[in-house]
């Protein structure tokens, strides 16, 4: 039975080694500048590192560049897109069809996959930009299980799902938490903010802290819980589902490394040993809730309800 790729977003260039090491079959890197809330920040060196360590292990790399571009960034995307490809990436990530635009333009060859958050919700759609030339559709989180499903049946490109980790509930071009301070006299600094870990909007009614940051793109208020459905995959599976996201972001290098080892053994038994899986579903379930931030409670998002945040 096919596989699903274990595709991961790594802190750092060295966290890529752990990684491998864990298991994942991919990783998906970028620098804020051009990509959305990423794990960590990586420079155009840490690309040609990072494609180096990926070629080790037989694993694959892809970019983000899925950041919402004004005109101030569109004559620079053909420098940064001739350098990903000259550097032998894997695969650009793009939400923008300026993206799109200029690799056909300066990197024909160059695989997209088309990530444009919230609205990736059917499979007519996928297939638009499949024709366009993207080769994979990366739904959004906010699908039930039978709407993926669906998708999958009648899609002409892969398709991947995010089965582990926060998701973006809403993001501004502006920046908020910068404007407010600055209100109030006060001086914040803003670049890096994206690695603060200790700012969330705390609702007393449901006890719920949503983490909140600001990086280059503007301000992303993210889930309070963590979508966790290690002991769901079956279906997925089943459908032929290409690849299955763990999204690190705000989490430390170790807590991924962790989860990826968990998700690697789901997979491997959910693809080879159904029985085992059934078997061991529950306790690798266990052992994540054993390491998750106990201000992050896990829940399976969308897949099975409609949740409510």
């Amino acid at each position: 039975m096919k596989k699903p790729e274990l595709l991961v977003t790594p802190t750092s260039v060295s966290h890529i080694h752990d990684l491998a090491n864990a298991g994942a079959d991919a990783v998906i890197i970028g620098e804020q500048r051009y990509g959305l809330r990423l794990a960590g920040e990586f420079s155009r060196a840490d690309v040609k590192e990072a494609v180096n360590i990926v070629r080790q292990y037989g694993m694959k790399v892809y970019v983000a560049m899925n950041a919402i571009f004004h005109n101030d960034k569109v004559d620079e995307l053909g420098d940064y897109i001739t350098f990903l490809a000259d550097t032998g990436v894997d695969a650009i990530v793009f939400g923008d069809p300026a993206v799109l635009m200029t690799v056909r333009e300066v990197a024909p060859h160059m695989k997209l996959h088309w990530n444009p958050e919230t609205t990736a919700t059917n499979w007519y759609t996928c297939n638009y930009w499949g024709r366009k030339g993207a080769k994979r559709a990366v739904l959004a989180r906010e699908l039930n299980m039978e709407a993926i499903l669906e998708i999958k049946e009648h899609a002409e490109v892969e398709i991947e799902v995010q089965v582990h980790g926060m998701t973006c509930m809403y993001q501004s071009k502006r920046s908020l938490i910068g404007n407010y301070f600055e209100y109030q006299g006060k001086v914040m600094e803003i670049e890096r903010k994206k690695y603060e870990k200790g700012m969330f909007l705390y609702d007393k009614e449901r006890d719920s802290k949503y983490p909140i940051f600001e990086d280059e793109n503007g301000t992303h208020i993210m889930s309070p819980n963590d979508i966790c459905i290690i002991d769901e995959l079956s279906e997925m599976v089943d459908a032929g589902i290409d690849s299955f996201k763990i999204d690190g972001v705000l989490h430390e290098p170790g807590y991924i490394t962790e989860v990826t080892k968990l998700y690697r053994r789901a997979i491997d038994l959910c693809a080879e040993n159904r029985e085992q899986y059934e078997k061991e579903k529950d306790e690798l379930l266990a052992k994540i809730e054993a390491i998750q931030p106990k201000h992050r409670p896990l829940d399976t998002g969308f897949f099975f309800k409609e949740t409510v945040y």
